[in-house]
């Protein structure tokens, strides 16, 4: 269930970006404001339609300008999860879930919410739940309309850092039951390292890099896209020893080297 994505236009943006992503992956496209990376979010959706472009799931062709195929928004089995929730105010979270669906299933809906560790929380209405909460249940609507491809815009820079590493943890953990091509937008490096397969790098419309988050971050040109120049010079290096004094000393081709590393610092 491979999503394959192209999209070329002179507006609102000068775009020109292709794209793959397989069943099972998750692709996190980063870059500058400005850059494209939601406007493509918005051509997989059928809510923007490029001058050019091609877009197919599973073998089916929802877009393509050459051919004069342009399905509706409402027919493209895709998961939308916004950055600012878009849940129904007036509707309880069930309700919400259930607003997805062909047609309305309150016990499949019951099951995705648990599925989100929002069990027991069926009834209250978005102004009843935490950013987080309201953020879970989203997710739970997205899936509940079956989608072929999950589309997730920035979906957690409006909640605070606790929220987001409990969300980090939980978007991980459902990563098994994805078996669907999934695209992240985010502006937050740590973010795509964290959840990401592959990196796309987009800047001015046009793709920098694409590769793994590995391989991306390896490479100056990638990181001067992302505004991360100070990086630009990269030193291999692996951890040998934790010392006593607070130091961690590293093995580099030039020799060791002693840097100082507190609790809970993460080491690449």
């Amino acid at each position: 269930m491979a999503l394959e994505v192209h999209a070329r236009a002179a507006a609102p943006i000068p775009l020109d970006v292709a794209f793959r992503v397989a069943a099972g992956e998750l692709l996190a496209l980063v870059g500058p404001s400005g850059a494209g990376k939601t406007t493509l979010l918005r051509a997989i959706a059928g809510l923007w339609r490029p001058d050019a472009g091609r877009v197919v799931v599973d073998g089916a062709v929802w877009l393509d300008t050459g051919a004069g195929v342009d399905v509706p928004t409402h027919r493209r089995r895709v998961g939308l999860v916004f950055q600012s929730y878009a849940l129904f105010p007036h509707m309880t979270a069930l309700g919400n879930v259930m607003a997805a669906m062909d047609r309305p299933d309150r016990a499949e809906a019951a099951r995705l919410l648990a599925l989100v560790n929002l069990p027991g929380l069926d009834a209250r209405r978005p102004a009843q739940l935490s950013g987080g909460q309201q953020q879970r249940v989203a997710v739970a609507r997205a899936l509940a309309r079956r989608p072929r491809a999950l589309l997730l815009d920035e979906p957690f820079s409006a909640v605070d850092r606790a929220t987001r590493e409990t969300l980090y943890a939980e978007i991980i953990a459902l990563r098994a039951y994805l078996a669907m091509p999934v695209v992240l937008v985010t502006h937050d490096v740590t973010e795509a390292q964290r959840l990401a397969d592959r990196m796309l790098v987009i800047d001015a419309g046009r793709k920098v890099r694409d590769g793994t988050t590995a391989e991306v971050m390896a490479d100056p040109v990638a990181l001067r896209a992302l505004g991360l120049r100070e990086l630009a010079a990269m030193l291999p290096a692996t951890v040998t020893a934790d010392l006593p004094d607070g130091l961690t000393e590293l093995a580099t081709a030039g020799g060791p080297l002693f840097v100082p590393t507190p609790p809970g610092t993460p080491l690449r």
